[in-house]
């Protein structure tokens, strides 16, 4: 679903500073949502109506939501905070928060596909050491895909040559390969990127808010400055970040879209490990990474989240995806295995899994362990729909909370948040935030899926 940027004057060169500011790590006074507190219907746990205190947003200047705690009221949500009893743990996959690959925000899947199979397909040949006639025959057919035979930028790609030269375009219309192999040049292939529409960015930030999670999975953010500048500014209690810790480490996707973790006050960011190296028989295994999160809750008890983004069914043969999804979940399972070998006992993995309970590729991680999905909880509210994404129907459940058996027990339900989904194509499927009055300003095509946990029992 398109979220690129359609903001009038004002608010656009906004975003684009806001956005700016995220890529170079400078701390510009911007802020993403508007001032207005939401009541208390905005709150998932209490109501499904939507709530009235996102108005439009301010052009002459950002707002952040002011002076509401993450769960309506500040001082029993910091009493709850302090025990460390009452936790939710949330996955988000939020589509980018400034920036998004163009070609990923085309109006169906199909419309993209050619240019992000070439995309993958010409990064992969950039990378050999030697450039055989083979080789060069391959990128150059590849170039003519993304339309970048006769320029280096083009609608969907950009060709970089920062140093030496990866090839040289003839006068008479032909082009030639120049470099010998990687050693020869510096530069790649990279997507073109719009800025996501401002409202769309305030309607993200409205889901985080309203989910009000002290643990929360972030999917396809553009780095760790990006979110954090994002959170920083749109995210505040008593005027302070809700979220302090905030991690992202950079993974093997090229089109920025990484995975990363957001902890409120008083959890506690004690160690990661990332798996972005990781290699079986058949190469490298993670499409992005599955990083570990090692956190204290403010009660001291130790909690392993393990954040995940497997790969798409959007585009590649259905067998070859399938094959990698599976041996990304086998992965996983052999991780979480480790951890509970080591003796923790509380773990969670979450994310976007790219497919659907019964699914043969997740069968690792949902069969042959004894992680237990959030959404066969008794008391998880699915609203109706078993889906995380597009319509929601059981063909879009995409998105998981798995818990350890610990923390399985300790669950008192949990749920899915779509007021931030556009609800088909009139977005009328289910309530939806007022301040979505046309698909491009849905916070996400995914929404967002919870667990909450009691950590006394």
């Amino acid at each position: 679903m398109p979220r690129r940027d359609s903001v009038p004057l004002g608010g656009e060169a906004q975003a684009a500073a806001v956005g700016a500011a995220a890529a170079a790590g400078r701390s510009e006074s911007y802020c993403l949502a508007p001032s207005p507190p939401h009541n208390a219907g905005d709150d998932p746990r209490r109501s499904t109506k939507p709530g009235r205190g996102c108005q439009a947003p301010r052009l002459n200047g950002f707002g952040p939501f002011r002076g509401v705690s993450a769960r309506g009221r500040s001082g029993r949500r910091a009493s709850r905070a302090a025990r460390g009893v009452r936790v939710r743990i949330a996955s988000y996959n939020v589509e980018n928060l400034f920036n998004r690959a163009r070609v990923l925000e085309q109006p169906t899947w199909a419309a993209g596909r050619p240019a992000l199979e070439a995309f993958e397909q010409i990064c992969a040949l950039l990378e050999e050491p030697e450039c055989t006639a083979e080789i060069r025959a391959g990128i150059l057919r590849l170039l003519r895909r993304l339309g970048l035979f006769t320029s280096d930028s083009a609608r969907f790609a950009r060709l970089r040559q920062n140093r030496g030269r990866l090839l040289r375009r003839k006068r008479d219309g032909t082009v030639e390969i120049v470099a010998g192999g990687r050693g020869d040049w510096i530069g790649w292939v990279e997507l073109t990127t719009d800025r996501v529409d401002e409202q769309a960015m305030l309607n993200t930030a409205r889901v985080m808010h309203d989910v009000a999670a002290d643990v929360l999975g972030v999917i396809e953010a553009e780095n760790r400055i990006a979110l954090k500048r994002f959170t920083d500014a749109s995210l505040l209690v008593a005027g302070r970040p809700r979220y302090p810790q905030v991690m992202v480490v950079e993974g093997n996707d090229e089109r920025g879209i990484d995975v990363g973790i957001l902890a409120a006050a008083g959890y506690r960011l004690t160690g990661q490990r990332s798996h972005v190296d990781d290699t079986d028989a058949h190469g490298r295994i993670f499409s992005r990474d599955c990083p570990e999160y090692h956190l204290r809750t403010p009660a001291g008890r130790p909690l392993v989240v393990l954040v995940n983004h497997l790969k798409s069914k959007g585009y590649g043969g259905k067998v070859a995806s399938d094959a990698l999804r599976r041996r990304q979940a086998q992965r996983i399972a052999e991780i979480y295995r480790g951890l509970v070998d080591d003796g923790l006992r509380d773990v969670v993995v979450l994310g976007d899994l790219n497919d659907t309970p019964d699914s043969d590729p997740l069968a690792p991680l949902l069969r042959d362990t004894d992680l237990h999905d959030i959404s066969e909880h008794p008391a998880f509210d699915d609203g109706g729909r078993p889906g995380t994404y597009g319509y929601c129907t059981a063909r879009g459940k995409l998105d998981y909370v798995l818990l350890s058996p610990a923390l399985y027990a300790a669950a008192t339900g949990g749920g899915i948040f779509r007021r931030g989904v556009w609800g088909g194509k009139r977005g009328t499927l289910w309530p939806i935030y007022d301040t979505m009055t046309k698909e491009v300003h849905a916070g996400s095509d995914h929404a967002a899926i919870y667990a909450d946990l009691d950590l006394s029992r």
